[in-house]
């Protein structure tokens, strides 16, 4: 009697366990949160804009847009396969933070 009770429950652990998997599976697909920003660069760089690309917020202080900058330029440095477009827009925004800015826009 106790093993036809063992495996009447194993039986029913493995119908919940199939139908929770198939409802599972069956949910509508949720779009994937992007870490990054999606839009293109403006024409002349505005402080947003620069705290977008280094990942800081507007009014961050200025050894955390260092931190961010060097963080940042790592992953894009062109001496490591980055693009020196994304470098110049990368160094815009830091000087731009770091209010170096002469708005003479990026090298490119």
């Amino acid at each position: 009697m106790v093993a036809g009770a063992a495996v009447a429950a194993a039986a029913m652990a493995g119908r919940y366990g199939i139908l929770a998997w198939q409802a599972f599976k069956a949910r509508p697909r949720m779009p994937r949160m992007r870490k990054f920003y999606e839009g293109g660069f403006q024409g002349s760089m505005t402080r947003r804009e620069a705290a977008l690309i280094l990942g800081v917020r507007e009014s961050v202080v200025a050894e955390k847009v260092k931190e961010a900058h060097r963080r940042v330029m790592v992953a894009n440095h062109p001496d490591a396969g980055g693009s020196h477009y994304l470098a110049s827009k990368i160094n815009e925004a830091k000087d731009m933070m770091l209010g170096k800015s002469n708005n003479t826009g990026s090298a490119f």
